[in-house]
């Protein structure tokens, strides 16, 4: 097949639009760099392409998922576990589930908004607690960048002095709601302390965009930009300064090497007429998303490099992490027969419950934090899991059953919102054991040699699953309620999700001091190929409990200042 060149070179080229991607080009191309991003899906955005305020009765899946929309019709994020001609492979005893997003934006118009700061302790574990590896960097070296990231996306939030939770520069927080209040005070009981969330939705007018009105339909996708998505907020102003070409149905395939071993621009497949394409680069930045790049990175093999690009330490793919996560739900008799009140708010959780247990005596090395859910939100979201279960009682207990007629309705009336549920959201320790690695034998309908998954939960996060099952329910029984979810044991992992599931992976590029050891530098250079950098999750050392979408702005933010300075200097 004869591959079409794009003779115009460009300064920088980014794989990937998502978070690290449209900072990088943000920060860019407002430094004066020429920059081209390669997305592998079609261009999106939310006022022509969304369903903001489309009914579920309007269609007649009644806005049930899709094989490319699995949160359901209306969704915002393209793409899913499993997409069609797009295969990934799991070795025996791997569960690895790896969700993909295939859109202008990636995953950031779908993602819950919670944006949280890792802590001093977060990059330095092992000198904690002698597992994993420390950061290269620490805290001090990020909060400027994580300073600059709330000034310009805007967050909500509460200053509240907890050493390894550090506060920000918040907009005011939305009051709780009922099931909120009821939870909060049952956690003070039981002494867990419970503080408004850190959501990057804004709750004032900030930066030319609108406050939230509280349609709490942010997974939709925001016609009003009022929540975080890259488009609207990082690509559309980097698009603006006319340094910034964007080319969608683009599936990069390799990154392309001189004989120096440097980077000299990037192979794509167009998506729509399978053509091979070819862009030049002085500099290459990946933020496909961890393993994405990863994958990249393992198909760009050469004389110089045989086993892929920048793998001389051969910790390409390892490392691989994912947040571990269960949830528990539990019937709540005082939230019944409540008069109707007003339960606005933003599209996701107003208080929630960070690490409390730093110093305490585990039998588990790591925490995570609580993330609590319910109300009286539309039947197909939070409410309607749990009325099914609950549509009438014996006694003061939940009787199961189904209903129909004046006596579902009735049921649906007094039951409305006396579902709540908690979600457990923890640190996986960095295992070099887990890992992705290139499938020998399967290719994409691409031509694209597939990623195999190695991944499995150690007795780490099986033990702090447990805690968090035991924590739920106790914190269930202080509401007075009754828990729904049933008790998981030992050999279902305590109820643990698939790793993947909770849709956080990262490490499998990481950063470090010794080559040896580390793909990547301080700066999310690589140690061998001194133009190529990334930009996306992939550099972590460890994945705290904490939702990795602010640190990647963050260290996205260093990387491109550093980027521009180099760019400047001629170095690059």
């Amino acid at each position: 097949m004869q591959v079409i060149r794009r003779n115009e070179p460009y300064d920088v080229c980014i794989i990937g639009s998502g978070a690290g991607g449209s900072m990088a080009a943000r920060v860019l191309a407002e430094a004066g760099a020429k920059v081209v991003v390669l997305e592998a899906g079609p261009e999106w955005y939310p006022a022509r392409d969304g369903n903001m305020f489309t009914w579920n009765y309007e269609s007649p899946r009644r806005g049930a998922s899709t094989p490319e929309k699995p949160f359901g019709e209306f969704d915002a994020c393209i793409g899913g576990w499993e997409i069609d001609g797009e295969p990934y492979t799991k070795a025996p005893g791997t569960e690895w589930d790896w969700f993909r997003a295939r859109q202008l934006g990636g995953r950031t118009y779908h993602w819950g908004r919670i944006s949280l700061r890792f802590g001093p302790d977060d990059f330095r574990r092992r000198s904690i607690d002698g597992l994993g590896d420390d950061w290269p960097i620490g805290y001090d070296d990020l909060k400027p960048y994580y300073d600059r990231v709330d000034r310009l996306v805007g967050i909500f939030g509460s200053v509240e002095g907890i050493y390894n939770e550090p506060d920000g520069i918040f907009l005011p927080p939305p009051r709780p709601r009922a099931y909120e209040l009821a939870a909060a005070k049952a956690c003070r009981k039981l002494g867990i302390p419970i503080i408004p969330s850190r959501l990057s939705i804004i709750t004032r007018a900030h930066n030319g965009r609108p406050a939230c009105h509280y349609c709490s339909q942010c997974g939709r996708g925001c016609t009003t930009n009022s929540n975080f998505a890259a488009p609207p907020v990082l690509l559309d102003p980097a698009k603006a300064t006319g340094n910034v070409e964007v080319i969608a149905h683009a599936m990069a395939r390799e990154v392309l090497t001189n004989r120096e071993g440097l980077a000299t621009g990037v192979s794509y497949v167009n998506t729509q007429d399978l053509q091979e394409y070819q862009v030049r680069a002085r500099v290459v930045v990946l933020a496909a998303s961890a393993c994405e790049s990863a994958r990249l990175l393992l198909n760009s093999t050469s004389a110089r490099f045989p086993n892929g690009l920048a793998n001389g330490s051969g910790t390409v793919g390892k490392y691989l992490m994912d947040s571990t996560g269960l949830d528990v739900a539990g019937f709540i008799p005082q939230l019944m027969d409540l008069p109707v009140y007003n339960e606005d708010g933003v599209g996701g959780m107003h208080v929630y419950v960070p690490w409390w247990l730093e110093k305490a005596k585990l039998d588990f090395p790591r925490g995570y934090h609580i993330e609590i859910w319910g109300g009286r939100g539309m039947p197909s979201y939070g409410f309607g899991s749990g009325i099914h279960r609950i549509n009438g009682l014996v006694g003061d207990r939940p009787r199961g059953g189904g209903g129909y007629g004046t006596r579902l309705k009735d049921d649906y009336r007094r039951f409305w919102g006396s579902v709540v549920g908690f979600s457990g959201r923890g640190e996986m320790i960095a295992r070099k054991e887990n890992y992705c690695e290139i499938d020998p034998n399967v290719v994409d309908k691409y031509g694209i040699p597939v990623l195999r998954f190695n991944v499995t939960w150690s007795d780490h996060e099986r033990r702090q699953a447990r805690h968090m099952q035991q924590t739920f329910r106790e914190i269930i029984e202080a509401m007075g309620g009754t828990v729904l979810t049933p008790e998981p044991t030992a050999e279902e992992d305590y109820g643990l999700l698939k790793p993947g599931r909770i849709i956080h992976e990262v490490g499998v590029t990481r950063m470090g001091n010794d080559p040896r050891t580390s793909v990547l530098n301080a700066m999310c250079q690589a140690h061998e190929v001194k133009n190529l950098f990334v930009a996306d999750a992939g550099p972590f050392v460890s994945q705290a409990h904490k939702n990795p979408t602010w640190t990647i702005l963050a260290l996205a933010w260093r990387t491109s200042d550093y980027i521009a300075e180099e760019l400047k200097r001629g170095s690059l």
